[in-house]
């Protein structure tokens, strides 16, 4: 594959990053810039998506690993309560 020059304008920001990037890791600034678009291309257009965490307030005693077999027993539990509903 043939290189090929190009003008680009770089924010002053960038190029700080791109040289310490360079020096970091012994490589040439060009070869820096090229590894960091390849990197940013690879990862597409779209962010990555990100959900913050949260305590979901559960009491202790509630085991999320058997998740479905509690959600059996509880919607048991519900059929059981309308059925005695009817009597």
């Amino acid at each position: 594959m043939r290189n090929v020059h190009t003008k680009v304008t770089l924010e002053p920001d960038l190029i700080v990053k791109l040289r310490s990037l360079a020096r970091k890791h012994g490589i040439s600034f060009d070869q820096a810039l090229n590894d960091a678009l390849r990197a940013g291309v690879a990862a597409g257009d779209v962010p990555p998506y990100r959900l913050p965490t949260r305590a979901l307030g559960l009491r202790r005693a509630i085991d999320l690993n058997k998740g479905l077999q509690l959600a059996g027993d509880l919607e048991d539990a519900e059929t059981i309560r309308k059925l005695e509903l009817r009597n």
